[in-house]
């Protein structure tokens, strides 16, 4: 290279971004592959090709990339670029493609681990502008405006804008030269570089025209007759002088390929045209095709499901065995771009089970499965046993899978991802980025069946996955995972990865087809890293209070035993069904009785609610044992089982799949329903505690169904009372009975409290009349006389129930659609 040459050095980072931001999501249609930023990339690259030609064509060109967001300046400054937020999901596979997408234009593709491409785009210009070429740096990036000279300058590809000397000069009020001093001073909230809290870059400009540089300016300070000025420029020196080292760039960075092996080449049409027809880039291809002057390839067939989908063959699987194997997945998970990975533990308890293998799958056919903890012996849990042979060490495997499982630019796939994810956390390894195909058939299919990996299977693919029962048996036989023979587990691991990879494939492009992206993305999948952490951490509760508390349930319960025994005339056992009712409907002969298949009484909670409502004492007694025996057994007597032996904490799973409206589950414990309106539950809420030197906040909407009704159903009486701040209960009362909201009977608002709910979620006369204790046919009048006053919930509630019969689904504000297929 030499006087003559110009080299033209694209921002490939930028380039990214700007393509992915600039278009629609888009996805390959023959395996869901999101490929929007690489179809920008490459028109951008083409367009700049087509646009350059002539004098201003390039002699050298390449594109260079981040590597990695970590770099030689977090050594520096660890908080350097700390809150910049991860890459978005579905660009993230997308990075391998643009890599092989430049490769395809035939040009070079250089990046550096350790060096952001800034450095490597200064390294390679300082270096051609000493041989006396010309460069263009193709970014609008303000730091690389401090390389700018008469010989190198920049341009803006978007606004086709060049930046020399007197842009620079607008921009910061300083010669190029001094950029970074302007940049130290005033620093960069977006990577987090510190600068002078209060110093802008138009004060830094004029700071630096008053004292000349920047170390003449540090050490003058204290003369600076401003004091705000003057105290932040000496309180904030040693961090000034920092931010000077994170915003210069290095223009000595060891680069991977010299000057002259950037000189440009041709794109070959054949490996062009090769890459753009399987990205299905239809548009692109033809006018390369043209410009080459022939034929543009005919694309294959849109593969049917069926076909996509061959049979699965768990006999293909490989057993990684060292560490040479290992590489060679990995290898091939890093060029695919994603991954889909399974663990097998010794239990289904996260916070407890060990890791027995890894299962990983980078394409239909080719999967393995890392074994790490498989053992021989009885089996007997109790008895002796022995690591089998052919495994390699934990800590190695985990030592090489890390990088990968915590790579920013490979896509982790996986079904209920949130229990591997806590499983090798526990293991000093942090998944992401990641897709959930659980949550993508959430997001998609709410309400139409399990979602589940065996019935997922079953239902997109046509495939039956090996039932677990089959590798660890049942009941007193029942073996763990790290008993089964490596090669059987093998064949269960690697499939159950295989599947979640195929079922991506297949969920992945309906999440856009349906309408449910939003859903998934915004809602689903960002919630699961939220949840793991949390259900980590757990909550911390009071032994002895609930130990006190099950010792006043059991006597509050004896006494209770006391008054029903009184009352019926007998001793019986209140716990059992069949005595309770002999006794109601046998003895006493109360109202109401029905027979179970077996001849005996039934003695359902509701049968017990509608005799007590109707003036039954025995019956609400009953009802009242059976509140307190459930809170002893369920909480007090429970929970403290579930206290984890090394956290000395309870770690709740919050189940994200488990309902069909969106909500969450809360199992192992269930810490979702403890009672709140009884002073029992509110004690038993009093155990849950906060470490020593914290506390615990509990927040709460503000009557949010009520205020969702107004804005969904349009009620315009609703909304405007939120607007007044009225007390929409006692208003509802005003309303419904007639009488003022001033010194309102708090029964009457209680009641009209549990109209308003009830009737909101479709609460019936029966249900009305049991909540409040009053007759079936006062509630009946109770709920007619509010649709008169409130036309507009049951116009909403009608039109719902329409749509959804017509439609076969509802949907949330959100979108979120929840499937009603019996409706009809």
């Amino acid at each position: 290279m030499g006087p003559g040459d110009h080299l033209t050095l694209i921002d490939g980072s930028g380039y990214i971004f700007r393509a992915y931001h600039a278009l629609p999501p888009l996805t390959r249609k023959s395996d869901g592959v999101p490929v929007g930023a690489v179809s920008g990339f490459c028109n951008m690259i083409w367009k700049l090709v087509e646009e350059t030609k002539g004098p201003e064509a390039p002699t050298h060109l390449a594109v260079i990339f981040d590597y990695s967001s970590k770099t030689f300046r977090n050594a520096i400054y660890p908080l350097y670029k700390a809150q910049r937020p991860e890459p978005p999901e579905d660009l993230v596979p997308q990075f391998p493609l643009i890599r092989d997408a430049t490769r395809a234009f035939n040009l070079p593709c250089i990046e550096l681990d350790g060096f952001e491409a800034d450095d490597i785009i200064a390294t390679y210009a300082t270096e051609a502008e000493a041989l006396g070429a010309r460069v263009t740096i193709i970014s609008s990036d303000k730091d690389l405006m401090q390389l700018v000279t008469d010989r190198i300058g920049m341009l803006d590809g978007m606004k086709s804008r060049r930046i020399g000397r007197d842009e620079v000069f607008e921009k910061f009020g300083v010669e190029p030269g001094q950029v970074v001093e302007v940049q130290a001073l005033a620093g960069d909230s977006v990577d987090n570089v510190p600068g002078a809290p209060g110093i802008g870059i138009k004060t830094a400009a004029q700071l630096l025209a008053e004292y000349g540089d920047l170390d003449t300016l540090l050490a003058r300070a204290g003369e600076i007759k401003q004091p705000k000025r003057r105290e932040a420029l000496v309180g904030n020196a040693d961090l000034i002088r920092i931010s000077r080292q994170l915003v210069t760039l290095r223009r000595d960075v060891p680069v991977p390929e010299p000057l002259d092996a950037l000189v440009l080449r041709e794109p070959d049409p054949d490996m062009l045209l090769r890459f753009l027809t399987e990205m299905e880039f239809r548009t692109l291809t033809a006018r390369v095709a043209a410009e080459a002057g022939r034929a543009a390839p005919v694309a294959a067939p849109e593969p049917s499901p069926a076909a996509e989908l061959s049979p699965i063959d768990v006999t293909v699987y490989e057993t990684v065995r060292d560490a040479d194997a290992l590489a060679t997945w990995i290898a091939r998970a890093r060029e695919r771009g994603a991954v889909a990975v399974d663990t097998e533990t010794t239990g289904l308890d996260e916070m407890v089970a060990d890791l027995v293998g890894i299962a990983l799958c980078v394409e239909p056919g080719a999967a393995a499965y890392v074994p790490v903890g498989h053992v021989e012996g009885s089996g007997d849990l109790l008895g002796a046993t022995t690591r089998v042979g052919g495994q390699m060490a934990l800590d190695e495997v985990l030592a090489l899978l890390r990088p990968l499982l915590e790579d920013d630019a490979v896509l982790k796939i996986g079904q209920n991802l949130k229990y591997d994810m806590k499983i090798l956390a526990r293991n000093g390894v942090r998944v992401g980025p990641i897709d959930d195909t659980m949550l993508m058939s959430y997001a998609l299919d709410s309400g139409l069946g399990s979602h589940g990996l065996d019935a997922l299977s079953e239902r997109h693919l046509g495939h039956r996955p090996i039932p677990i029962k089959d590798l660890l048996g049942s009941g007193k036989g029942r073996i763990t995972f790290a008993h089964v023979p490596i090669d059987r587990a093998t064949g269960y691991g690697a499939e159950d990865a295989e599947v979640a990879l195929r079922l991506h494939r297949a969920l992945k492009p309906r999440l856009v087809r349906d309408r449910v992206t939003t859903v998934y993305e915004t809602l689903e999948r960002p919630l699961i890293p939220v949840l793991a952490q949390m259900e980590m951490h757990g909550v911390k509760i009071d032994r002895e209070h609930l130990s006190r508390m099950s010792s006043r349930f059991a006597q509050r319960m004896a006494g209770l035993e006391a008054e029903i025994e009184e009352l019926a005339g007998e001793r019986f056992n209140v716990g059992s069904p069949k005595q309770l009712g002999d006794i109601l409907f046998g003895k006493m002969g109360l109202p109401g009785g029905e027979r179970t298949k077996t001849g005996a009484w039934a003695t359902p909670a509701d049968a017990l609610e509608t005799l007590a409502a109707e003036g039954h004492a025995l019956p609400g007694r009953v009802l009242d044992w059976r509140q307190i025996q459930k809170l002893k057994s369920t909480y007090t007597d429970a929970l403290p089982s579930y206290i984890h032996a090394e956290t000395g904490r309870v770690h709740t799973s919050f189940s994200l799949a488990a309902t069909t409206t969106g909500r969450l589950a809360s199992t192992d414990p269930n810490l979702q329903n403890i009672p709140i309106r009884t002073e029992e539950g509110r004690q038993i809420r009093e155990a849950f505690v906060a470490e020593a030197g914290n506390v615990l906040v509990s927040l709460d909407y503000s009557q949010i169904e009520l205020r969702i009704l107004a804005e969904v159903a349009d009620i315009p009486a609703l909304k405007q009372a939120f607007r007044e701040g009225l007390d929409i209960h006692a208003m509802t009362a005003s309303e419904m009975f007639g009488v003022p909201i001033e010194g309102m009977d708090p029964m009457i608002r209680r009641q009209a409290k549990a109209i308003n709910f009830g009737i909101i979620y479709g609460i019936s006369a029966f249900g009305l009349s049991n909540n409040l204790r009053i007759p079936r046919g006062e509630a009946q009048a109770f709920i007619d006389r509010y649709f008169e006053k409130f036309p507009g919930i049951r116009a909403y509630m009608d039109r719902t129930i329409a749509g959804a019969k017509a439609k076969g689904y509802v949907e949330t504000l959100f979108g979120r659609r929840i499937h009603t297929p019996e409706i009809n």
